[in-house]
């Protein structure tokens, strides 16, 4: 009996291979977004924003001289770019749901494979399991790299270039920072349990989308309560500190007042947002594999 159920546990990196070997053009496109995206945002640390603040050195040096020419053309580059990459980081969360819904669970489900597979091959917990744990492990490590990478090309131009983006723009906050991560394994659960509802390819790829928009949306309606404000009031306007995120205000005529979040508050409304996001993920998580006993009853366990 040793013997024979000795090789039981080679089943698992079996199963991770063929998924991988399944979905290699999705792992090819995926490194290639992970890597052209970083190498932007390299360029974008170095020598783009080193020319772009240099341009505005010598703008600020020129005053009111119509004539001086400070190369305006490095600024709109380091613009531009900077929108670019924040785009591609951004729609991580949004492609990685689209992926999940359609290819990695839909299409399986929908053709009739992934019943063979349970037959043939794998449990249906396993065939799940593996199914989420190695492409969130890819998910991880790829969105882990690029938003360490905005981080810097962020801060490479936070005081040096005076058209660089706030900390608390919606596109900086969310690709700067560990909300990439989270925000982007809750597309991959928000795509999964999708295929295992829809088990068709087109109506859970639009489904993990619309879902994973929701996320984002009341995501970002949360967060600026994840943390406490600090607030000013008194007679007459009053404005929160230079470089601070306005979350309200308001008044009359007597007195005024305003909340905001402070440049300090980053990290800690980063970590509370990721927060979260993850326990949304793992209950999005949870109601997959609910999904996949209600379709496979007793046999799910086996």
């Amino acid at each position: 009996m040793t013997a024979l159920s000795a090789p039981a546990p080679a089943a698992r990196p079996r199963l991770t291979g063929w998924l991988l070997r399944l979905h290699r053009p999705a792992l090819y496109v995926w490194t290639a977004l992970v890597l052209l995206t970083a190498a932007l945002l390299l360029l974008l640390h170095g020598p783009m924003a080193d020319a772009a603040a240099e341009s505005w050195r010598r703008y600020d040096a020129c005053g009111f001289d119509t004539t001086c020419a400070y190369g305006q053309s490095a600024i709109l580059r380091y613009k531009d770019w900077y929108n670019y990459a924040t785009l591609a980081a951004a729609l991580v969360p949004f492609l990685t749901a689209a992926w999940a819904g359609g290819a990695l669970l839909g299409k399986e489900l929908e053709s009739g494979t992934a019943r063979l597979s349970w037959t043939q091959s794998s449990t249906p917990v396993r065939w799940l399991a593996v199914r989420l744990a190695a492409p969130a492990v890819l998910v991880t490590a790829g969105t882990g790299l690029l938003a360490w990478l905005h981080y810097l090309a962020w801060t490479a131009g936070r005081g040096r270039i005076d058209s660089a983006k706030d900390w608390y723009d919606i596109g900086t906050f969310h690709t700067s920072g560990p909300v990439l991560v989270a925000l982007s394994l809750a597309g991959l659960a928000a795509g999964a349990l999708a295929g295992l509802l829809w088990r068709r390819t087109l109506p859970a790829l639009a489904s993990g989308l619309l879902l994973t928009a929701v996320i984002w949306g009341v995501h970002l309606e949360l967060l600026p309560h994840l943390w406490p404000t600090l607030g000013r009031s008194g007679h007459g306007y009053v404005a929160s500190p230079s470089g601070s995120w306005t979350v309200s205000h308001g008044g009359n005529a007597a007195r005024y007042h305003v909340t905001y979040h402070p440049y300090a508050h980053y990290w800690p409304l980063q970590l509370t947002a990721t927060a979260v996001l993850l326990t949304v993920t793992a209950l999005l998580t949870v109601g997959c594999f609910v999904v996949l006993r209600r379709l496979t009853g007793k046999a799910a366990t086996r």
